[in-house]
This record gives C-alpha cells, structure tokens and sequence, in this order.
C-alpha cells in the first residue's frame, strides 16, 4: 500500500483531494493509533445515552428531584445531542476537524465535572444538556476524521468494523459501566469518568491529528442550521414527551407535527440554497440513503432492547445493576464478532445488501425469540442466546451501514456526512425508546384490567406483558429493515478503491 492512500486529516482548504498530498510518513504510520483515539472519543459519547440509566435512583435520592423530573437527566442529553448534530458536523467541516475535536473533548469533560459535582437538580440537567452540545461536536469530526483518515478499500474495512462495534456495543458497555461505577463508588463517577476518556480522547488528538486550514469555501447556511436544528428539538422533544404524557397531549403532537414542518421546510430550503447545510449530493446516492435508514431503524430497535432487557433483568429475575450489565457481554461479543466479519470480509465482496439484510433479519429473530421468557427463565438456556442471536445481527446491520453512508463522501463534505450517521442513531434510540416505552406501559395497563393490581404475581406477569409487547415492536422495526435493505441497496460488491481510495460509487 501506497504512502499516499492514507491520512490523519485531509486539508480542508480548496481543491484539497481525500488523498494524503502532502502528508508526511509519520502521519501514515500513526493512523491506527488515531483509530484508538477516536474509538475512546465515540465511546464516551455513545456510552453516556446509558450509562446515567442505572445511577438515575441513587442520583434522584440524593439529590431529591421527583420521578417526573428524572427523565430529564436523559432527555437533556438526547435534545442537544440530536438537535445539534448536523451543525457540529458543518462546523468541522468548515473550521477543521482537528480544532472542532479537541474542543468538543475538552468541553465535554468541563460538563462531565459539572453534572458529577451538580448540588441540585438544576445543575445536573444543566450539565447534560452541555453534554449533548459538546457531543455533537465531537461525534461528527470524530467520524469525519475516520473517513479521511482511511481511504485504502482494506484497512478502511477494518477501521469501520472497530468503530461500528463502539457505536453498537457502546449502550450496553454504558450499562455495565453504570452498574459498576454506582454499585462500587457512587453514582456521581458515571458522570467524573467522561473525564479520563475525555483526556485520553483529547491528549491523542493534540499529538496525533494533523491540523487543517480553515475551508473558506464552506459557508455556514444560517436560516438551513435554524430549521434543522429546531426541528430535530421538536421531533425529539415530542418523542420524549410520549414518555410522559399521552400521545393525544398537545405536548406531544404539537412538537411532533412543529418538528415534522421544519425539516420539511428545510429539506426544501437545501434545494435553494446557495450553500446547503446538507448538500442534496450526500443524500442521493442509493448506498447511502439505505445506510442512513438502517442505522435509523438499528438505533430504535437497539435502544429498545437494552432497555427493555434491563428492566426485565432488574425487576423480572432480580439481577443487580452490576449483573445487569455483565449479561450484556455476550452480545457484546458476538456484535464484535459480525461487525468485524461483515466489514472486512464480506462487504467488499457481496456489497451491502445481503449483509444489512442478513443482521436485520437475524436481530428481528433475536427479539421476538426474547417474547418467550418469562418469570422461570434462566441466563444460560433462555436469555442469552436471543442476546447472542441480537447482537449477531446488529453488528451485520451497523459498522457495514456506517462505512457505506460515509464512503465517496467528498473531503469538504465529510464532517456533514459523519454527523447525518450520528443523527440517525441518536433520532432512532428517541423514537424507539418513546414508542416502546408507550408501547409497553399499555400493555401493562391492559393486562391489569380486571386483575388485582396488588398481587405481587399480577404484577409481575404485566410487566412481562409490556416487556412482550416491546420485543415484538422492536422485532418489527427490524422486520422494516429487511425490506427497506433489499429495496434500496444496489446489488453486487461496492467496488474496488479508485483514485483517492474510496470506494467506487454507481449510481
């Protein structure tokens, strides 16, 4: 392999190619430790959308907010995070990824020490929402700075498949970590140990990223960053008030329907702009398109299912948060295993059709296989194989998915790109967990009728009942998958590397 087929950051300054033009040995050579540097970066922005779950009672006691307010220590993180993405990636476009990285790091961890030393409720929410701001900064350089770091068809592959099992696997490490950090030390730690990734994440970045000029042909579409982003808060904000309200509540359709108009408008605006936020050139291309969708349709079925297993885990069969958390490895390891295989192995082989159709079929089996357990169920012959089958899947569907939505995405276009995968994720965990959390607590109403609430077994059967009808939406999320995959996937092989290394795209 060429010295010239790999990068640690491409110039961002006119005509500036997704080659290495101009890039020394050194910057070659260190590229696989720019991978763990921004592996430890997504880590830490993925594995916070959980990690806060298990501390959230140990927080509340202390701290004595109501079980109306909890949900807020979520919801802050999710409404920044989702609703700012798009402009975080625009601006590493614009004023390079490199600089955008480190602050976001940096600001990251000031809010992390913030919410871990917060006195009152005000604070820590406060502090979450600065999380979410400060992560869509760094989620979309950090994926931006992957995709023109490798560019070689192989080892970009191998790249995608570790970061691809990060963004899977980085919920369910956030649980165990939660369960750990709140069981052994105190809930405040799962907020203070965004500070040790944060300073792993940002002295790497300091020593190993190569600086890029300010990109003067990028220019920041203001009325486009309004729309879009207040229409990402609506859609988001609505989907959380589904959680608490019913979905009759002007609080909820109000938002939705707000939401829903703004992107419209601002899909039409991209078509008039002179220099469209989300150019329509990222968007059109078939791979592309199908990937933003399966990773949209992953985030709601994955956020759904760590969700809904854990409270089975906790409530159901008593586990500790700790347990908890180390029930999830097996399918942390087999979604290890898959996002591997898939992206190295089999992509550039088949293309992404068979592949992401193949992980969206086999995680809908896992899901509804999950519909069968009840109060008697044990680890070993009940919970973990659906677990392992899940996982199996989902690393099929996610690190292909993320390669492809961000392949032969041009070098002024890649911190947009990056930052469309992230919000796709983070727009599918809200709409997955407000349906299914919706979805489960009528159920469970359901079953109650007629039935004496009271009975600790009434109970506990209802909250099968919700779990049940949980695992079966989530399964037919996936089931949509399937047919979207075969759909809008182009058949065949992506293409062997041409030019600058990416993938050959055909229309």
């Amino acid at each position: 392999m060429s010295h010239s087929q790999t990068t640690a950051e491409v110039p961002d300054t006119p005509g500036a190619s997704s080659t290495t033009t101009g890039m020394d040995a050194r910057s070659h050579a260190r590229r696989w430790w720019i991978l763990a540097v921004i592996g430890v970066a997504q880590l830490m922005v993925v594995l916070d959308a959980t990690i806060v779950n298990i501390a959230l009672p140990s927080a509340q006691q202390d701290l004595g907010f109501s079980d109306g307010d909890r949900q807020w220590v979520i919801t802050a993180y999710a409404l920044a995070f989702g609703s700012l993405l798009l402009l975080g990636g625009r601006i590493a476009d614009l004023f390079g990824r490199k600089i955008v990285f480190l602050v976001g790091a940096i600001g990251f961890a000031a809010a992390s020490a913030l919410g871990g030393a917060a006195a009152n409720f005000e604070i820590l929410v406060t502090a979450r929402a600065l999380q979410g701001v400060f992560g869509a900064l760094l989620a979309p350089a950090a994926l931006s700075l992957l995709t023109t770091t490798f560019t070689d068809t192989k080892e970009r592959a191998k790249a995608f498949s570790v970061y691809g099992a990060i963004a899977g696997a980085g919920g369910a490490i956030g649980l165990l970590l939660g369960g750990v950090l709140t069981e052994y030390l105190d809930w405040r730690w799962t907020l203070y140990v965004n500070l040790i990734f944060a300073a792993l994440a940002f002295v790497g970045g300091a020593l190993l990223l190569t600086r890029s000029a300010r990109n003067r042909n990028v220019v920041l579409d203001v009325p486009g960053t309004l729309l879009v982003s207040a229409g990402l808060f609506s859609l988001v904000y609505g989907f959380a008030n589904a959680e608490s309200h019913d979905w009759d509540h002007a609080a909820t359709w109000g938002f939705l329907i707000a939401g829903a108009v703004l992107l419209a408008v601002f899909s039409w605006w991209q078509t008039r702009s002179a220099h469209p936020l989300l150019p329509l050139r990222v968007l059109l291309d078939r791979n592309r398109g199908a990937s933003f969708s399966a990773v949209l349709i992953s985030g709601a079925g994955m956020f759904g299912l760590f969700l809904f297993v854990t409270y089975y885990l906790q409530a159901s069969l008593g586990y500790s948060p700790v347990e908890t958390g180390l029930a999830f490895l097996p399918m942390i390891g087999a979604l290890m295993i898959t996002a591997t295989l898939a992206t190295t192995t089999l992509l550039p082989r088949l293309g992404g059709r068979p592949i992401v159709t193949a992980g969206m079929a086999l995680s809908a089996l896992g899901l509804a296989w999950l519909t069968t357990l009840d109060l008697d169920s044990t680890f070993a012959g009940h919970v973990m194989p659906p677990l392992i089958v899940a996982g199996l899947g989902m690393g099929a569907i996610i690190a292909p998915a993320m390669n492809l939505a961000t392949a032969g995405v041009a070098a002024e276009d890649a911190g947009v790109a990056s930052a469309t995968v992230n919000t796709m994720q983070q727009i599918g965990g809200s709409i997955g967990t407000a349906v299914l959390n919706t979805l489960a607590a009528g159920a469970a109403t359901d079953y109650l009728v007629g039935k004496d609430p009271r009975d600790p077994a009434v109970r506990a059967q209802a909250g099968l009942e919700s779990y049940a009808t949980a695992y079966w939406w989530s399964a037919a999320f996936f089931g949509v998958g399937v047919l979207i995959s075969v759909l809008l996937y182009r058949r065949g092989a992506t293409g062997a590397p041409h030019g600058d290394g990416a993938p050959t795209v055909h229309m």
